[in-house]
């Protein structure tokens, strides 16, 4: 799990699926009872001592109806073939996953070349060249991933993408992604360099509930017994 402030107040903390049920009792246990209320794409609590939480459903809607920390947890937990297409400027990678599991994967990369001090006419060539090395190596990460994605496109619930945003953008230019773009969650994974052990990482993130919480008002920054609820390494319930 990992917790970072959160613009406005409070703070975002990610937890994984099977830890989102002791994650509702640690808050009970520290903010006393609390009423719950949601929708398709949250679930709220509020606390009596006047904490909030508001668990962010994954691959929502979720369906409708009490109890609704019980359907969070399930919908939460369910396992889902996924697509997953991480683009930086020169790398690549295309995977599907059913649930944790990487089912079909392709990685690769393109040579695209850094920027350059040089002037005049030599400089505008080199930008050329750079530019048409950015085109051929964004065609080909739209080409893996056409190729991995495109077999399960029945199957999928959602299509994953990250890497750096510019270049994912650039990608959406590719008209034949138009059918993988429509099923684009709205999570982005900001990764590193797109090599296969990055790849396998992501169902981490992607899987995660994301949790805004607001402390009490006047409460003091929570202790360190406290974060351990929400940070790696917390013991479950």
């Amino acid at each position: 799990m990992s917790a970072r402030p959160a613009k406005g107040g409070g703070r975002w903390v990610s937890v994984p699926p099977e830890r989102v049920h002791p994650w509702i009792d640690g808050f009970a246990d520290r903010h006393g009872p609390f009423e719950a209320s949601g929708d398709e794409r949250a679930v709220r609590l509020a606390a009596a001592d006047g904490a909030l939480a508001e668990l962010r459903v994954p691959f929502p809607p979720m369906l409708p109806g009490p109890p609704h920390v019980t359907r969070l947890v399930a919908h939460a937990r369910a396992e889902r073939r996924i697509g997953v297409v991480l683009v930086r400027l020169g790398g690549y990678a295309a995977g599907v996953f059913q649930g944790t599991e990487l089912v079909a994967s392709k990685v690769g990369s393109r040579l695209v070349q850094g920027r350059t001090a040089a002037g005049g006419w030599s400089q505008q060539r080199f930008a050329r060249r750079r530019r048409n090395q950015a085109d051929q190596a964004l065609e080909t990460a739209a080409d893996t991933a056409l190729r991995v994605l495109t077999p399960h496109l029945p199957e999928l619930e959602a299509v994953v993408l990250g890497g750096d945003r510019r270049a994912v953008d650039a990608l959406r230019a590719d008209r034949r992604l138009a059918p993988l773009l429509a099923l684009e969650a709205e999570s982005f994974l900001t990764v590193p360099d797109p090599k296969l052990a990055v790849l396998r990482a992501t169902p981490a993130e992607f899987r995660a509930v994301r949790i805004h919480v607001m402390d009490p008002p006047d409460a003091e920054e929570p202790d360190a017994e406290e974060r351990g609820a929400e940070e790696p390494g917390a013991s479950a319930r």
